[in-house]
């Protein structure tokens, strides 16, 4: 953890980051997220539909 003295005196202390993660692109197309906008749209339309016809 770093720590850096102010004027006054006081003291800042900084967190340590983490290390960022670069994720290949093939990684981010995968059947898994496209299983979960597919169901989430269709998530969607379901319940617009019960909202029709319950009004």
């Amino acid at each position: 953890m770093q720590v850096t003295q102010e004027d006054g005196g006081r003291l800042n202390a900084f967190a340590n980051e983490p290390r960022m993660e670069v994720l290949s692109k093939e990684a981010s197309h995968s059947n898994g997220s496209r299983l979960i906008v597919v169901g989430g749209s269709l998530l969607v339309i379901a319940l617009m539909a019960f909202t029709v016809a319950i009004s």
